[in-house]
């Protein structure tokens, strides 16, 4: 009986931990998102070649949002000026850096409706792909307490009393992938 107890503590260990990752991750992709406002958030993926490593930009510069549309980059070694703006040119966000010798800044134009539309339909898209995730976590989480119970280690009502506890963890992540993209969506519609 220990040993059930184990294997189905390990079950449910795992799933909820694979599903944390993937809501995590959801939350880091939604975060680069462009809206309207300049944020800082945005140059999180950024990396910039700097004597012979790649770093995140966030630890070579300070990133600050003076107004609504613009960021400053303040690099700690004025060294680094010259590699942050070639990082940033290479990047996807589309934006030319503006280099006066001391810091860069970066000032993003007001976005069209269609614009927007477009962000909000990709930004759906995004999302159900990470519910998609969710899903499979579920389904790989059920096959395991499935599997238990064909080699007689999980008797059959544990394991209806599992599928129910693994399907309403799933749909409580559903809905908080749900819950962020309203939010997000909102945010990018919004003028």
């Amino acid at each position: 009986m220990k040993d059930v107890q184990e294997a189905v503590a390990l079950v449910l260990q795992k799933n909820e931990q694979d599903m944390q990752s993937t809501l995590e991750k959801y939350y880091g992709e939604i975060r680069t998102f462009r809206t309207g406002r300049a944020n800082p958030q945005l140059l999180e993926n950024i990396r910039v070649e700097y004597y012979g490593s790649e770093l995140p930009l966030k630890q070579l510069a300070n990133i600050s949002a003076p107004e609504a549309r613009s960021l400053e980059i303040r690099p700690w070694d004025i060294g680094a000026l010259e590699a942050i703006e070639k990082a940033i040119q290479k990047s996807d966000l589309d934006i030319p850096p503006s280099n006066d010798g001391k810091l860069i800044r970066l000032n993003f134009p007001q976005m069209t409706e269609d614009r927007r539309k477009d962000l909000a339909k990709l930004l759906r898209k995004l999302t159900e792909d990470f519910r998609v995730q969710l899903r499979n976590h579920r389904r790989d989480a059920i096959e395991k307490v499935r599997k238990g119970q064909k080699v007689q280690e999980i008797p059959e009502d544990e394991r209806e009393r599992l599928e129910k506890i693994i399907q309403k963890a799933t749909d409580g992540y559903i809905q908080k992938i749900d819950e962020a993209l309203a939010a997000k969506e909102k945010e990018i519609l919004t003028v």
